[in-house]
């Protein structure tokens, strides 16, 4: 029987705790579909995010290197936030996720 237990380095576990807000992926998915933006149309576009969630969000995105938050030196100061080449890479994989729910929802088995 192949074991899961926890020792040392565990990818499955790696990727499930990066992606496992309820937010990540939406955050992922505008920043992918809209490019660039500020923290205000993040929130506009997913609309039901609260500030502090939407933050909490972000600062772990920006941890685990799957987006950059940029500041320009403006008054008053202006910042971007954007996928990075690893947020990137997620996306096709994060399509599939998105992909296999629909699929597989309720909504689609009672059909």
């Amino acid at each position: 029987m192949k074991s899961f237990e926890h020792i040392g380095v565990c990818p499955i576990r790696d990727i499930i705790c990066k992606i496992n807000s309820k937010w990540s992926m939406l955050v992922m998915a505008t920043l992918n579909a809209n490019g660039r933006m500020r923290f205000g149309e993040i929130q506009k576009t997913i609309g039901d995010v609260s500030q502090r969630m939407l933050t909490v969000t972000l600062r772990s995105l920006e941890d685990e290197k799957m987006v950059k938050r940029e500041v320009y030196a403006e008054v008053p100061p202006r910042v971007e936030y954007y996928l990075t080449d690893k947020g990137k890479s997620f996306i096709p994989v994060m399509d599939h996720l998105v992909k296999w729910a629909f699929e597989n929802s309720a909504v689609t088995e009672n059909e």
